[in-house]
């Protein structure tokens, strides 16, 4: 029985994608961001877990983040470089399902018997493995399928979507369940090791899911034709970041990038430790986890009617403002549950436009670039915009190790000190604080929005003459 023809989208394109097709590629985010949401507990676990100095652990983590911000444009050298006639972005979805499982257990299973040094070389190594060389040569293929496998616009964005929504889905339930689960378990390193083999199983399962179902063609009702991707401007590396760094809104986009990531690394590692010595009970990470999902859904569902109605960047100016305001008001009574969880899903929901948002940024910035040098450095913008953010994302999970370890922080004490307090308060109120206010004092300086029509016409004028 043959299906129903997909027909095409708004814009005369040929249709490919079924409910099917969008599940089993959305599987690939969701392995994804399993992987970086359990890389994200690593702090908590090495400090309070297996006992590790936070400031060694912050340093290690910081070090590995440098080496793995560099590993996007060589993996994306390698892809480029596929012999022709071969695949060159599914094949590493089956390549990378094992060693990922592996080396997910892997971070949990730091030997306690050795000494410290050789604990954090162990760590550092796992990490690496993992973080720099799985995740990347997982994510830089992947990411690039979306472009090859259908032509519409329309069904890219949908593939968009689907794909935020099963990422969402695994970073949730890590955020939800992984402290109430381990405890239930015993709340030891053992403990975390068996939440890592689940989860490690349920990574292979996702990729294999996606690897089945992934084309590198565009296939509409039994017709293959070939995805059409813009060839890039060949340029140097070395002349396009020089370019770059003189386009003073993609500098504003980078740093933004930078100051965002670092403040979900923040947000996505800080809870443990709130929950644990502000609240006095570690349990109400899944509680915070859960309640946080509202925000987030309300803020999916907002973002498009706030772009319409204000623009992208009146959006991201009312988002960041009422960010910086509400880790203010945070500071009234800091240690009130109620009062700091409904604070924190404001300041939750402040952080969704950005998050939309942020692909938007850079495609502005691209056609600046081309309507100042003539050409749009596709590939180099978003490689070192890629490179801003994990730089970020390291920046963000080693500022709580330093913090700790100025507090002199001991995770198995049975008394909160005075320093750790202020430590903790640091890391989940005064710098999200001042990051939303960096962010915001940005994005008024930010006027390319309503600047760009006229330079789109400039280009336009260019290439007709």
């Amino acid at each position: 029985m043959s299906r129903k023809p997909l027909g095409v989208d708004k814009y005369g394109v040929p249709k490919v994608m079924r409910a099917g097709d969008y599940f089993a590629d959305s599987m690939g985010q969701f392995a994804l961001n399993a992987i970086s949401g359990l890389i994200g507990q690593l702090t908590y676990f090495y400090t309070d877990k297996v006992g590790m100095a936070a400031g060694a652990v912050a340093t290690v983590f910081f070090i590995c983040k440098i080496f793995d911000a560099f590993t996007d444009v060589i993996m994306g050298n390698i892809v480029d470089h596929t012999k022709p006639g071969k695949e060159k972005y599914r094949p590493w979805l089956i390549r990378m399902m094992i060693p990922a499982a592996i080396v997910m257990i892997a971070l949990f299973t730091v030997p306690t018997s050795i000494s410290e040094a050789g604990q954090l070389a162990y760590m550092c190594f796992t990490n690496l493995l993992l973080s720099a060389v799985i995740f990347t040569a997982i994510a830089i293929p992947y990411s690039s399928l979306q472009v090859v496998r259908t032509n519409s616009q329309e069904e890219r964005g949908t593939i968009g979507t689907w794909r935020a929504a099963a990422g969402y889905v695994s970073g949730m339930i890590i955020a939800i369940g992984i402290i109430p689960i381990t405890n239930a378990l015993g709340g030891t390193q053992q403990a975390w090791i068996k939440f890592s083999v689940g989860f490690s199983l349920m990574v292979i399962l996702a990729l294999l899911i996606c690897w089945l179902r992934a084309k590198e063609t565009a296939v509409a009702d039994g017709v293959t034709t070939e995805a059409v991707v813009e060839e890039e401007e060949v340029l140097s590396f070395g002349e396009a970041l020089s370019n770059l760094f003189h386009n003073k809104y993609w500098v504003m986009v980078l740093i933004m990038g930078l100051f965002t990531q670092l403040s979900y690394a923040l947000s996505g590692a800080s809870g443990a430790y709130y929950c644990k010595w502000i609240y006095g009970n570690d349990n109400l990470t899944g509680i915070l986890g859960a309640v946080g999902l509202i925000p987030t859904i309300i803020g999916f569902v907002v973002v498009g009617p706030m772009i319409k109605y204000l623009g992208v960047t009146k959006s991201l100016r009312v988002s960041f403002l009422l960010g910086a305001v509400v880790n203010a008001l945070r500071l009234i009574d800091p240690t009130n549950f109620v009062y700091n969880t409904a604070l924190g899903c404001v300041a939750t929901f402040s952080t969704i436009p950005m998050m939309c948002l942020t692909g938007v940024l850079t495609a502005m910035s691209i056609d600046y670039n081309e309507y100042k040098y003539g050409k749009k450095m596709v590939g180099t913008s978003q490689a070192a915009c890629s490179f801003g953010g994990k730089i970020g994302s390291g920046v963000g999970a080693s500022l709580i190790g330093w913090c700790l370890a100025v507090a002199n922080y001991d995770g198995f004490a049975e008394v909160l000190t005075p320093a750790v307090r202020q430590a903790i308060y640091t890391f989940s109120i005064y710098i999200p604080f001042a990051l939303f206010a960096f962010m915001f004092i940005i994005m008024m300086k930010f006027d390319l929005e309503k600047k760009l029509p006229e330079y789109r016409q400039e280009i336009e004028a260019r290439k007709n003459n």
